[in-house]
């Protein structure tokens, strides 16, 4: 079936969208503007790796914020994820990436790392704005991606195509208004090259995370702010919920807890790698491994 595909680079990672129709070169040169613009105000809003974002002013001072239309899904998601993982999945993480050497040089040379504050002792969250009770550094990485992609997909539906795939990173949203499902390779986390199996997905979306992605000295991207060091005990996950931002979030919650603690709180589905190899999935993911 022809389609309209963009590639590009945003937000550090690799884009490709897929539109199931052959659109004009005006129309395509729109919808990428449209694309782009909304990933950049995005940006502004939450890149803890420039200086002009709203998350690096809330960094040098106290006070009230209002956050974007979009900042509201996103952190009542980062509240309740924060109770379920008792403060292990925060906001408040970045100054630990930034001390751990995940930081805007991306010099990946650990200094040393001190705890964060709690939830309670650096913010009140109201529904709209931001109160920080002191200047703290937010990184909202653990979801960002995934719920921008969300909105990338807001734009497409708005200009009107249904029928899509956006796969940022590894991170994608599947859409499609006929009853067609796509086939996902889910990649080894030791060997890019290969997969461990394939998940089949309808009108969803799947995230993964595997600390291979970003690894230097005793550290990976994932770090669990209560020990100060990144887990060891799981390769990687998977999960597959209704929005990107959902699965993002619980593809990072599951490496501090459970599937059990979070299936009272959110429908998903998941698979889990083990250190081991050996693997962990929900009864009724849609999967094959080899």
């Amino acid at each position: 079936m022809e389609c309209t595909s963009f590639r590009f680079e945003a937000i550090g990672t690799h884009w490709r969208i897929d539109l199931r129709e052959v659109l004009t070169p005006l129309d395509s040169s729109l919808l990428l503007a449209a694309i782009m613009e909304r990933i950049g105000v995005f940006d502004l809003a939450y890149s803890r790796f420039r200086g002009d974002s709203l998350v690096a002013e809330m960094s040098r001072k106290e006070g009230r914020y209002q956050l974007p239309p979009d900042g509201s899904a996103l952190f009542f998601l980062y509240e309740r994820v924060n109770r379920i993982t008792h403060g292990k999945v925060t906001p408040l993480i970045g100054s630990v990436m930034e001390e751990a050497g995940y930081d805007k040089e991306y010099s990946l040379t650990p200094k040393v790392v001190h705890t964060p504050l709690s939830w309670d002792e650096a913010l009140v969250f109201d529904g709209s704005t931001l109160t920080l009770k002191k200047p703290v550094l937010l990184d909202v990485g653990a979801a960002g991606k995934g719920y921008l992609i969300d909105l990338v997909a807001v734009v497409i539906e708005k200009s009107g195509y249904h029928a899509y795939t956006i796969d940022a990173g590894g991170d994608i949203i599947y859409r499609n208004d006929k009853d067609k499902k796509a086939r996902i390779g889910l990649e080894h986390p030791l060997d890019t090259s290969k997969v461990i199996g394939v998940v089949t997905l309808g009108n969803e979306s799947i995230c993964g995370s595997a600390g291979n992605r970003r690894t230097w000295a005793n550290f990976t991207h994932i770090i669990d702010p209560t020990t100060l060091a990144s887990p060891t005990e799981i390769l990687a996950t998977w999960v597959i919920a209704d929005t990107t931002l959902l699965a993002d979030m619980l593809a990072t919650c599951l490496f501090f807890v459970t599937p059990e603690e979070l299936a009272p709180h959110f429908v998903f589905e998941y698979i889990i790698l083990h250190q081991n190899f050996s693997l962990t999935y929900s009864e009724r993911v849609n999967a094959e491994f080899y």
